[in-house]
């Protein structure tokens, strides 16, 4: 599994798509510029910037790259030759899966040490009149790094059932949109307002819809870094628990379709 961990990540750096996309990441450079148009919330727009960028870089890579690993290896072939060695289905998705979830890591950590250089030098000049708790900024990267990485399996478990790149590429990003807003749709369907608005048999489809698809704004603590407000421990870990379990079951469901696919 670690020698496809290390071909993943050579043929990422590789990879024409993320050298485009990581391209975006000199947008870096033009932030504390656009944050001084706000004058009395420098500070905090530079950290929404930041961070909106850092989940917009990831998004995209985790979306062509989760999406189209498999259907590249299958499409060139590359997988029949890696199959014919002892090495396992599972082991393989998993390796693919691995390298993907490093890369991000990798990238994410480099992000987020661009992003604090660059707070630092906009929080210099327009001295913020609330301290940055750079803790709080440090956990929101980590947390939408775990985001894209749920999302990353999904996009495996798309690949697994596909034979184009079509269905994992947009399948991954309507996950994405929809996992976005199952809590409020949950929260507003069973809410006393919707009592009279909403059939029950409509009640029943959201209720299922909402723990089907992944529940990502969780994952979110945006507002705890830009505002410095502390995030609940209980939380964090409930949401750390609930990224463990969906992804092994994403990972699970993957392998167990892989495992059974025909190779043509």
């Amino acid at each position: 599994m670690i020698t496809i961990i290390q071909i993943t990540l050579k043929g990422i750096f590789r990879d024409r798509v993320f050298q485009g996309i990581m391209a975006l990441a000199v947008l870096f450079l033009f932030i504390p510029s656009a944050a001084s148009l706000s004058m009395r919330q420098v500070t905090e727009l530079s950290i929404t910037l930041s961070l909106s960028l850092i989940s917009f870089i990831l998004l995209l890579l985790a979306v062509f790259l989760g999406s189209t690993s498999l259907w590249k290896d299958m499409e060139r072939r590359y997988t029949f030759s890696v199959l014919s060695l002892p090495v396992s289905r599972t082991s393989y998705l998993l390796g693919r899966f691995f390298g993907l979830a490093l890369f991000l890591l990798m990238t994410s950590a480099l992000l987020g040490t661009v992003a604090g250089l660059v707070i630092k030098v906009a929080s210099g000049i327009y001295p913020p009149g609330r301290p940055i708790v750079w803790s709080y900024l440090l956990l929101a990267v980590i947390f939408a790094t775990l985001k894209y990485i749920l999302l990353v399996a999904a996009a495996m478990l798309l690949s697994t059932v596909s034979t184009s790149f079509f269905l994992p590429v947009f399948g991954t990003i309507c996950t994405f949109l929809a996992s976005g807003i199952t809590q409020q749709v949950y929260e507003f369907v069973h809410s006393p307002a919707s009592a009279n608005t909403i059939s029950p048999f409509l009640k029943t489809v959201a209720t299922g819809v909402y723990y089907i698809l992944p529940n990502l704004s969780g994952f979110d603590l945006k507002v705890n870094a830009i505002y410095s407000i502390p995030p609940s421990g209980y939380g964090l870990g409930l949401t750390l628990f609930y990224f463990i379990s969906y992804t092994a079951m994403l990972l699970g469901g993957a392998a167990l379709l892989f495992a059974r696919r025909e190779m043509k």
